[in-house]
């Protein structure tokens, strides 16, 4: 991923910010729901999910998958390593119904899809008159069956807040019951009281923020929930050392909203040489089990990360 990428990261600052203080009223209002007699109690296993952003990396054969794997195995063993996927091939070109049940029967019951809704949507229409795009892409999407976890909107970095009414209206008109995360780029959202306006909007439909912590993107790490799901895309820097300590404030924090009652953490590892991602995954895995009590089933390197990655 080349958005926020910085030829030199020395200077910059890391650090996570607080969260928005306005989560708190996430936090009572699924309290309250735990506490109400009729409610359903909340998933507590499964709830965290760790992935990349592909599976078709040719020189991922010999590190992340056995030797000799062919092309056409490479799904099959990506789904033995993790436990979601960032779904961005269906943002270019949508496909077929029986090509996405094939790559929903490659996975286990706790994996998940996490498509990236189309460009037509939201880069060529920008949100405006896409309702039949929007339920020919909802439709496919059911081919997932239970393999279909959170889908993410991604819009322009030239769609602001003086376009909130266009966006409004789109996510009102979704489905009812389809899952859905935005993300933003536009750097007037996060700047003085631009973006006040469009959290209710999402708290009110159930739709969820994306959070990316990028080195030279720092207002997009705004730490803002709305929603009991949430997707991280954590843009790491090779095997730069500033990922240890990046991916143990992560840990921390990723803790803090599973006590409060996260239902669903989707937490997606880049990297700008996306080589390098199943070693800063691993080692994200590895820190999470540790500090969140999950269990999640550390990928398999065939290649070792080397002692950078080991410090912990």
């Amino acid at each position: 991923m080349e958005f926020g990428k910085l030829p030199d990261i020395e200077a910059v600052d890391f650090s996570l910010p607080a969260d928005d203080p306005a989560n708190q009223l996430l936090w009572q209002r699924l309290e309250a729901e735990r506490s109400h007699p009729r409610s359903p109690a909340p998933a507590t296993e499964g709830r965290l999910y760790v992935g990349c952003t592909q599976w078709g990396r040719a020189d991922w054969v010999g590190k992340l998958y056995p030797k000799g794997t062919k092309q056409k195995e490479f799904l099959a063993s990506y789904v033995n390593q993790f436990n979601c996927i960032e779904l961005n091939t269906l943002f270019y070109s949508l496909q077929p119904g029986p090509v996405i049940e094939r790559w929903a029967s490659l996975a286990g019951e706790g994996f998940r899809f996490c498509p990236k809704l189309s460009e037509s949507i939201s880069h060529k229409l920008q949100l405006k008159n896409a309702g039949q795009e929007t339920q020919t892409f909802v439709e496919a999407l059911s081919s997932f069956g239970d393999r279909l976890g959170t889908s993410f909107l991604q819009l322009p970095e030239s769609f602001g807040p003086d376009r909130l009414a266009t966006l409004a209206n789109y996510l009102q008109q979704l489905p009812a019951g389809f899952q859905l995360c935005l993300e933003l780029r536009h750097k007037d959202w996060f700047t003085g009281t631009s973006g006040n306006a469009l959290w209710p909007v999402l708290t009110e439909k159930g739709v969820g923020t994306v959070i990316t912590d990028t080195a030279g993107r720092r207002d997009v790490l705004h730490m803002r929930l709305t929603a009991p799901v949430v997707f991280v895309r954590y843009i790491s820097n090779s095997l730069h050392p500033s990922n240890l300590t990046r991916i143990e404030e992560w840990a921390h924090r990723l803790k803090e909203w599973m006590d409060g009652g996260m239902r669903e953490i989707y937490f997606i590892v880049h990297n700008h040489d996306e080589y390098f991602a199943p070693d800063i995954a691993l080692h994200a895995v590895e820190r999470f089990n540790a500090i969140c009590g999950t269990s999640l089933k550390p990928p398999r390197l065939i290649v070792e990360p080397p002692p950078p990655l080991t410090l912990f």
